[in-house]
């Protein structure tokens, strides 16, 4: 082997140690986060209607809407939750469409296929244990997508989109709600003095104050509208365009991939 051969070798072996590196780094910061919404399954919707003032279903038709699917679609629900955005998507498909609910908490999709069986719903909807940052879907499979309350708390969100913009067909949108942290100053009041005073209290009845209690902590790190759509575009989606929404406590994020 020439000299230069094996600077290239080094040079790969050095590129390959160092993603496993991230990649472990990422699943350890990954684990505790699994852990919590393993922990608070069984009350989670009921706390998501506590935390919306119950406006959640409104926002999450707004996101299926802005996701742009249609019927015979194959769609991706990426953090699914309990399932009720794979659900909504479901009706939107129709019986010759086909939906994913992706989720790295089995507790979670536990919960989405009970809600399932005890509805009517229209499609296939496929649970899938999976994480965000590396998805067990191939390339260019879903004609749209959603994420529900899920970019905030993955451990490295511009993979997350890479991997999100990869496994979507050309031209298809993606639409991403989640909470955010509102620049106008007295709806942040607000925001701070309602988790405090009334989320986390509630939270606490069940035993899980501290899984509450981070939310204000996530909101602080979470990119604001204009970051989300410059990583989105990092990522490769020809268009990203952010929606705020409840007085910028709340926010979609809607991008689209390239032809290619």
């Amino acid at each position: 082997m020439t000299p230069d051969c094996d600077r290239k070798t080094s040079l790969g072996e050095d590129s390959r140690s160092a993603q496993r590196t991230v990649e472990l780094q990422n699943a350890a910061q990954a684990a505790p986060i699994q852990a919590l919404f393993d922990r608070i399954a069984p009350i989670y919707d009921q706390l998501n209607d506590w935390l919306s003032l119950g406006q959640h279903r409104i926002w999450k038709q707004m996101a299926v809407k802005w996701s742009n699917c249609q019927p015979g679609d194959t769609c991706l629900d990426l953090c699914c939750g309990s399932g009720d955005l794979a659900q909504r998507l479901a009706r939107q498909v129709g019986p010759t469409g086909r939906v994913v609910g992706a989720d790295f908490s089995k507790a979670q999709l536990a919960i989405a296929q009970q809600r399932l069986e005890a509805s009517s719903c229209p499609a296939i909807i496929d649970w899938v244990e999976a994480d965000a940052l590396n998805l067990p879907f191939s390339d260019a499979q879903f004609d749209a997508a959603t994420m529900g309350y899920g970019l905030r708390n993955v451990t490295d969100i511009p993979r997350s989109l890479k991997e999100l913009h990869r496994v979507l067909k050309p031209r298809a949108k993606a639409a991403i709600l989640d909470f955010h942290r509102p620049a106008n100053q007295d709806f942040q009041a607000f925001q701070a003095w309602y988790l405090n005073t009334i989320v986390v209290p509630l939270a606490e009845q069940f035993g899980l104050r501290e899984e509450y209690a981070y939310l204000s902590p996530s909101l602080e790190k979470f990119p604001i509208g204009s970051e989300q759509m410059y990583l989105a575009r990092q990522a490769g989606f020809s268009e990203a365009t952010h929606y705020p929404i409840a007085g910028g406590t709340m926010g979609v994020l809607v991008v689209t991939k390239g032809s290619d």
